[in-house]
Formats: structure tokens, sequence, C-alpha cells
């Protein structure tokens, strides 16, 4: 596949924090390859432990102190008895485990990235203002202590405005979402108030760049000790969940050599090591893509940043660090990928909002090459996912009959649900 030699794969990978599809990916782009896989999770949700390639699920209590967890992945290496790759899926792991490289280093082998570097990346504030100094191009945010700071910001601002979470995980915790579209004013102070902490501000507002879903673009790479750029693949959202500010549930890989320039340059400036995710906005008004998002780690959607020879990010990362050479190819362009689920959802929002016509629904589905789910070689996963989602849509379907029955009553003030923001 990536030469006409054999590939090593004796080197056992750990998955950290794996939920969702991502983890499911990395299990199944290695394990294809003779990759021993093992799944390290908290969750009933973690798809990669019903996959065939995984070889065991290690459950981890994400709430345990720092120093815990070190001992746990430590006793974990000792179980398996060599020393493994270890694949962050998270901000919060790929902190944890920067932040711990020496002790964890004993039983993993992982791109030693400056931790401080790690946390800066993961921070919207501290990556707008590291991408400025840098001269990278990013639309303009504030960073708000005060109503009064946003009101300030009004005065001047074109609406409509992003408003993200610096933090998006700790936004997401508080509220159930890492970002919000604000149309008007009113809407923007109404929803500032609802979700800020006060005592520790945590929203940044972001200019809006007008556009459709096409106009986000991306890429996954993959960088040496060198920080020499050895993969490196681009694409673009068609749709995405949430709809218009969320993750690509459909997207298609095409040759974009603006960012991959834009990209090499900035990871070479700040001496980045490891596998990168990173997301641009093209702005007509300009003509120029502007960095939304750094990720110091393996993305969501990086199954769809696939080369001809079927090299990704996942199995760039694990040639390098088990010194094995990285193939170069160029990029498997028009490849469709989907996350089955999600781009439901995403779908139904966007025919509901008659931003898609059920004729381009049907055509979108053309030139798919894989699933994030469902795959005939290890059904399980998908078999799992249909009946988390059933669960899910189930209690969903409760919830409203309740409070339709309470409305009829005219009891739906004193039962009706409120989402806590504290």
């Amino acid at each position: 596949m990536f030469a006409d030699r054999k590939m090593d794969t004796s080197t056992p990978a750990v998955i950290l924090g794996g939920l969702g599809h991502n983890s499911l990916c990395i299990a199944r782009s290695l394990g294809r390859l003779g990759v021993p896989i093992y799944s390290v999770d908290c969750a009933s949700a973690a798809f990669a432990s019903f996959s065939r390639y995984c070889r065991g699920r290690f459950c981890w209590d994400e709430s345990l102190p720092p120093a815990a967890s070190v001992e746990f992945l430590l006793a974990l290496g000792r179980r398996i008895g060599q020393r493994s790759i270890l694949i962050a899926t998270t901000d919060d792991t790929t902190a944890f485990i920067a932040d711990n490289a020496e002790t964890l280093h004993q039983w993993f082998i992982f791109p030693r990235v400056d931790s401080e570097l790690v946390h800066s990346l993961c921070s919207k504030k501290e990556m707008y203002h590291l991408a400025t100094k840098l001269g990278i191009a990013t639309p303009k945010a504030i960073f708000p202590n005060s109503r009064r700071d946003v009101v300030t910001f009004l005065e001047t601002a074109e609406l409509p405005i992003m408003l993200k979470g610096i933090d998006g995980n700790r936004l997401s915790k508080r509220c159930g979402q890492r970002m919000f579209i604000a149309q008007t004013e009113s809407e923007l102070l109404k929803k500032y108030e609802a979700v800020e902490d006060l005592e520790n501000p945590n929203l940044m507002l972001q200019e809006y760049i007008p556009g459709g879903d096409e106009t986000v673009c991306g890429l996954e790479g993959y960088f040496d000790e060198s920080s020499d750029c050895l993969f490196a693949v681009t694409g673009k959202k068609l749709r995405q969940w949430p709809a218009y500010m969320g993750v690509t549930t459909l997207g298609i890989c095409l040759k974009i050599e603006a960012i991959e320039k834009i990209t090499r340059e900035f990871m070479k400036e700040i001496d980045y090591k490891g596998i990168l995710d990173i997301g641009y906005r093209y702005d007509a008004r300009d003509g120029v893509y502007k960095v939304l998002d750094v990720n110091p780690r393996i993305g969501c959607t990086f199954r769809l940043f696939v080369a001809e020879n079927g090299m990704d990010v996942a199995r760039a990362l694990y040639l390098d660090l088990t010194g094995q050479p990285v193939a170069p190819a160029a990029a498997r362009e028009g490849r469709k990928w989907i996350v089955e689920d999600l781009d439901a959802l995403s779908s139904l929002r966007y025919l509901l909002d008659r931003k898609l016509t059920l004729r381009q629904w049907i055509s979108s589905f053309r030139g798919i090459q894989e699933t994030a789910f469902l795959a005939f070689h290890d059904p399980l996963p998908f078999l799992a996912m249909c009946l988390v989602r059933g669960k899910q849509a189930l209690k969903w379907i409760g919830e409203k009959l309740i409070q339709r029955q309470a409305r009829k009553a005219g009891l739906w003030q004193a039962v009706k649900p409120r989402r806590s923001v504290s």
C-alpha cells in the first residue's frame, strides 16, 4: 500500500479518550494494517471498543486527578507489556499528555510537543494572538470581560457575530454548545449574559465571514521532529452539524495550495510536531483564507483526508514514530466522506431551512468513498451507533410528549425543563 516493503506493525497503539466516530476511524485505519489497538475511554458510546480491531477496552475515569490518571496509564502500559503509540483524540487529553510527557514516556511513544505551545493552540484566545503576531490572517475578534465590553464592541461591529468559547469544552459543558451565531445586538447581549462565566470569562466575539459551508476548508497534516511536514491533505466542508457552525458531516478532499503553504510556514515558525488539524474560512471580500482553529491533535474528520496510496495522519504518525519512512503521495481529490448520524440531522435542518433541495441532497452522496460508522467488514460499531441514537431519539420523543400533555393541562410552566448555565 505505502511501498513494496513489508510494514512493521508490531508496536501497539492506544487511543486515549475514545468517544464518537474519531476513535473508531483511528482503530480501523491502523487495525486494517495489523496494528494491535487498545481503547481507553470513559463512556458506553466509545464505538471503537465494538470494533473487531480493538484488542482491549480500558475504562478510564476522567475526573481522576492528573497523577492518578498517569498511574492508570502506566499500569496499562505494563499490562500491554511493551511501549505503545499513544494517540490523544481531544484537547484535554492532548494537553494531559504534554503536561506529563516525561513520566508517560516510560511506556508510551508520542510526539514531544512543548506543553505551553499545546495549551496556547487549544485556547482560541492565545491562538488568535499567536497567529496575529506571526502575520497569519484570522477573523477579527475581541475577548470581553464584561457586558460593558460587549456593548462597546457593538458600537462598531457588523452583524451577525460569532460567539465562541475560548475553551470550547468548558462552554459545551456549561450550556451544551461550543459556539453561537447572533443575528442582532439584543440576541448577542442576551446570549452573552446567559452563558458567560463572569468570574472566569471564557467567551470571544468573532467577526462572521459570510459564505456557505463550502467556504470552510481544512488541512490534516503530520509534522516530524524537525517540524517538517511529512504528510498534508486539504479539503472542504459540504455540510456540518450543528448546521452552519459545527463539525464536518459531509466533506470532499480537494487540493488547496494556499492553506497548505500557510500551514507549513506557520507550524515551522512555532516548531510544531505531530498531528495537526487546522481549519480555515475563505473570505471572498479580500480573497484570503483565514485561520479559524488550530487543533494540536488528530481531527474527527481525518479519514476524509486520504492520499492516493491510502496514507492518512494516523498512519503517518505510526510510521514516523516507529522509525519507518512515510511515503509521499498526492491527495485523493474528489473523495467524499460522511458521518451518517450527524449528516442525517444536518440534512434535515438544511432541508427545513430551504438551503438544500431533495435533488441536491440525493446528488450530494455521489462520490462518497467511506462512511464513519458503516463498514461491512466491521459491522458492530454501526449497530452500536444505531442503538445509542435510537435510545436518544426515544428519550427525546418521550420528553416532547410529556411537554405536550403538560401544555394541554396548563402545567407547562411548572414542568418546563430549564438548562442550567451554572
